[in-house]
């Protein structure tokens, strides 16, 4: 099941809504009673799942075309960034001359960003004015859907709604400067998050899930493109560690809850600052930037002014 943040005119609330092949059905209108957010249905989803799953194959709905998909939480509860791919972090160390940092194999580590910057498909992304290296990070990300702490690592994954693509956009010289000081990214992060362009529930997903003792990890691709060009090639079943473990370290003695967002860190080879800049320039305004991953869709920003 896909869920959507849709709306008619610019102006106009974020509503939530179902889609299904090319239809996105409103779905305060399909299920009376249920809320019209998202995140208001993340906050009674044991109650509204069922209806949902009821009413997800009905073919009536707006055309895909038709509306404007915002970020399937157009303002997250939270949103915690983790670090989870060794191949990205060694690789992005190695290019500052820094080895590994032995605690980053004792547990997951994770920063806090701006829950409301975040955007969706189709939109413009403004380059922030202080920066000349703006930078893409291909992600993916699991929203939160029953709250809980000290959530155990076997338990976890009942903790999550779905999943969608993300980009953690970076001004990478900002983050430079601001990280020497021992605290950081902040201001180098806090622009701009995309999200989207739907959120897929962990059904359609089981079939390519990797489960392991320590949680799932599933055989997606994941591809970035820029100007059509493409930039980043990765899969999702090499993450160092799970949602499942990234959750039971967030949840330790500190509740999560519906509408918060997880974010898994950049997959290997997912950024310009890995992939290096003697054949890969950083963003400019007009780029078209497109984060596709198997299953979750394709998400796309332009870069502007």
């Amino acid at each position: 099941m896909k869920l959507v943040s849709y709306r008619e005119w610019e102006r106009d609330a974020w509503r939530a809504g179902l889609l299904h092949e090319g239809k996105v059905k409103d779905i305060a209108h399909a299920c009376p009673g249920a809320p019209s957010t998202v995140l208001g249905l993340l906050e009674e989803w044991a109650n509204w799942l069922p209806v949902l799953q009821a009413a997800y194959e009905a073919q009536d709905g707006w055309d895909l075309e038709q509306v404007e998909l915002g970020s399937p939480l157009p303002r997250p509860a939270s949103f915690r960034d983790f670090y989870a791919f060794e191949a990205h972090v060694m690789t992005a160390r190695a290019k500052r001359g820094l080895p590994m940092v032995p605690e980053w194999y004792h547990f997951p580590v994770f920063y806090f960003s701006n829950a409301a910057a975040f955007t969706g498909t189709q939109a413009n992304i403004r380059r922030p004015k202080a920066t000349e290296w703006l930078d893409y990070e291909l992600e993916i990300a699991c929203v939160i859907g029953k709250a809980g702490v000290n959530i155990s690592v076997e338990r976890a994954e009942e903790h999550i709604a779905g999943y969608c693509i993300l980009n953690d956009w970076s001004a990478r010289d900002i983050q430079r400067e601001e990280v020497k000081v021992g605290l950081g990214p902040a201001k180098g992060k806090d622009f701009a998050t995309s999200m989207g362009p739907w959120l897929v529930t962990p059904d359609e997903l089981a079939d390519v899930s990797m489960t392991g003792e320590k949680g799932s990890r599933f055989d997606l691709e994941m591809v970035a493109r820029i100007n059509g060009r493409e930039y980043s090639k990765g899969n999702f079943k090499d993450i160092h560690y799970t949602f499942a473990e990234m959750i039971a370290r967030a949840s330790e003695d500190c509740y999560l809850y519906p509408g918060d967002v997880i974010g898994s860190g950049t997959v290997g080879t997912g950024c310009i600052l890995e992939l290096g800049t003697e054949q890969y320039a950083w963003l400019a305004p007009g780029d078209v930037v497109e984060l596709e991953v198997e299953r979750l869709g394709v998400l796309r920003n332009t870069i502007c002014e």
